[in-house]
């Protein structure tokens, strides 16, 4: 699904009956380009038929964040206290908005709210969530922060490394301001937050929240936010070290493995998605425990693919896939990002997906 194919199917989303001549008006292009990006969103069995009934769910709401990639890999072995030759790159970012990009690639309907500043930077987000059709205006916009950046140096084989991030602007994500949009939550189909916000706004949302939670780990210091609140998780998604501080034990082999997600159900959540560091992805619910292996695939911890991963999951949960399927599609989806330069690949579609999985998608 290109940009503007996206844009046009959000819009048909939001209002099933608007006709070709609103829809052009909307974009700024002749009722004509309007047609053929329906007849495209047709093809590709987005739009069912006559009178613009979707074959999509209804939207889902993102709540974490969106920020300036800025990283570097060196040409050759990483070498430490030493100036290292290689590319350096900026990009769009944030674990929210990479998961509500990967969505309307695959053509989910989606709300972020997140906090921006009011610089060069946020209108670089905002200029791209509004020619991706990601609905962002019930996001807090404050002049008092920049806009985040993320920087991050990976080795040459694109693994990432070290991490600095300022997240700050986060803090703003109060309480307050999320009790605001509780109306708006609670409509959509499921919600996805990251651990970038506050720890007391998370456990207010999982008070509140009527819908089911996704929630990404993040990093081992912000998994710390969960912990209070893995009861009312629907999903969790967390590398091998975020998931031993939700388990409170170390993981050191297959044993330690299934022990530390037997724990993390016992205190809660309904699925787990360990994703350990050799790659793959250790899948537990109540009914099941597997492991699936990246079978052909270099593992590689590169910007973006944790991200992927939770939108694939996403993706099959809203299809009613199986746990295993919705681990499938997430590890494809992360697979698809890894073979691009930035944190979301472009080429993600539903197609893509259908093909490396053979998982038909309706």
């Amino acid at each position: 699904m290109t940009n503007r194919e996206a844009q046009i199917f959000q819009w048909i989303t939001e209002n099933p009956m608007i006709s070709q001549e609103e829809l052009a008006a909307k974009a700024g292009i002749a009722r004509s380009s309007a047609a053929v990006h329906i007849s495209n969103l047709m093809k590709k069995g987005y739009i069912l038929g006559k009178g613009y009934v979707t074959n999509g769910p209804s939207y889902c709401t993102i709540i974490g964040s969106a920020n300036i990639d800025i990283g570097g890999t060196p040409e050759e072995a990483l070498r430490e206290g030493d100036s290292n030759s290689g590319k350096a790159m900026q990009s769009l970012g944030g674990a929210g908005r990479n998961v509500a990009h990967n969505l309307r690639l695959l053509g989910v309907g989606v709300k972020l709210i997140t906090a921006i500043g009011a610089d060069v930077n946020a209108r670089s987000i905002i200029e791209s969530c509004e020619a991706l059709g990601i609905d962002i205006t019930n996001s807090l916009k404050t002049s008092s922060e920049a806009t985040p950046i993320s920087l991050y140096i990976a080795d040459e084989k694109g693994n990432i490394k070290f991490s600095v991030s300022d997240m700050r602007i986060y803090d703003k994500l109060t309480i307050k301001f999320i009790s605001s949009k509780m109306e708006l939550i609670n409509k959509s189909r499921m919600v996805i937050l990251d651990t970038n916000i506050p720890a007391g706004t998370i456990q207010y949302l999982c008070e509140k929240c009527r819908t089911p939670i996704f929630a990404s780990a993040e990093s081992r210091k912000r998994a710390e936010k969960l912990l209070l609140v893995l009861d009312k998780l629907c999903v969790v998604v967390a590398n091998e070290a975020e998931a031993e501080v939700l388990s409170g034990i170390r993981i050191q082999d297959k044993d330690t493995l299934e022990r530390a997600a037997d724990i993390i159900l016992e205190k809660g959540v309904r699925n787990v998605f360990i994703l350990p560091e050799k790659g793959g992805v250790y899948c537990a619910c109540d009914e099941e425990q597997f492991m699936i292996n990246n079978v052909g695939r270099e593992y590689v911890h590169c910007n973006g693919v944790d991200d992927a991963f939770m939108s694939g999951v996403v993706l099959g949960y809203m299809k009613h896939l199986s746990m295993r399927q919705m681990a499938k599609l997430g590890l494809e989806t992360s697979n698809i990002t890894s073979e691009g330069k930035m944190a979301v690949n472009p080429q993600l579609c539903v197609a893509a997906l259908v093909e490396r999985t053979k998982i038909i998608i309706e």
